[in-house]
């Protein structure tokens, strides 16, 4: 049998896995002489040590077993990342390209999951580091920068309309160094999920137990692309948060009162 052959029957046999898309807040330093620090949204990715896609980075997933579910595989990888069960984690959308692998057919069911990255063992992931995310909207172009400190890549996808209707859309890849299949497609679907859901509380639970209210509404300017007048901002969410006896000192910065989320608050 030839390599065409054997790529072939592959292609015939059916994978079914479930991805993990992790979101969290991390601090970014500006460069400026101040070294003043910034939240930025981050995504915790997995460089590949074997074909397909050696050496690019890629989402933590697994095939999921004869006996399990996709959900049980997703909280199966969650307690190799954590021992926390405080985190958000929901169905995002099955992911069934025909050539998402270039081996066999590979159909997988991708988890987005919310969480303070100091709730993550990342020692416990071979091969894992955080990215920061820098999101570049242009029309309809969608630019993801991604930078771990050591490594530095962007991906560039365009965003497709359905049915005349603006808000609802999905992406197709232009450019995608350095991330392996179609995760990037994943990540910038996750991004939306994000901005269509900002109001319902979730982004808490990937920030600090505490945090200033600057901080919480970098997380929101970044996610909705736009500056927010501070006082609407504040206003809006008022009654999320609650303040603490604490200050956040240092940074160049007047103290700042820090804040925690008021968890009573229905979502």
């Amino acid at each position: 049998m030839n390599n065409k052959e054997i790529n072939n029957v592959n292609k015939r046999q059916i994978s079914v896995a479930s991805e993990m898309l992790i979101f969290s807040i991390s601090d970014k330093i500006l460069d400026n002489y101040r070294k003043l620090s910034q939240k930025n949204l981050s995504v915790l990715l997995i460089k590949r040590d074997k074909i397909p896609f050696r050496y690019s980075w890629c989402l933590p997933g697994k095939i999921i077993d004869v006996d399990e579910t996709a959900y049980d595989a997703s909280q199966k990888l969650m307690s190799i990342c954590t021992n926390d069960s405080d985190y958000y984690l929901e169905q995002l959308h099955t992911f069934d390209s025909i050539n998402r692998d270039p081996f066999i057919r590979l159909i997988s069911t991708a988890h987005i999951v919310l969480i303070d990255k100091d709730k993550i063992n990342i020692n416990n992931i071979k091969d894992a580091s955080w990215f920061n995310l820098n999101i570049i909207e242009n029309n309809n172009i969608l630019e993801l920068q991604f930078d771990n400190g050591i490594e530095n890549f962007k991906v560039v996808l365009e965003k497709i309309i359905k049915k005349n209707n603006k808000n609802d859309y999905t992406y197709n890849i232009i450019e995608s160094n350095c991330i392996a299949y179609d995760h990037s497609l994943v990540i910038a679907e996750g991004i939306k999920y994000l901005k269509d859901n900002i109001n319902n509380d979730i982004i808490f639970y990937m920030m600090p137990q505490l945090f200033t209210l600057g901080e919480l509404q970098q997380v929101y300017e970044e996610l909705l692309n736009k500056k927010l007048l501070d006082s609407a901002f504040r206003r809006s969410i008022a009654a999320k948060v609650k303040p603490t006896s604490r200050i956040k000192t240092g940074e160049g910065h007047r103290p700042s009162r820090l804040f925690e989320y008021q968890k009573e608050v229905n979502l």
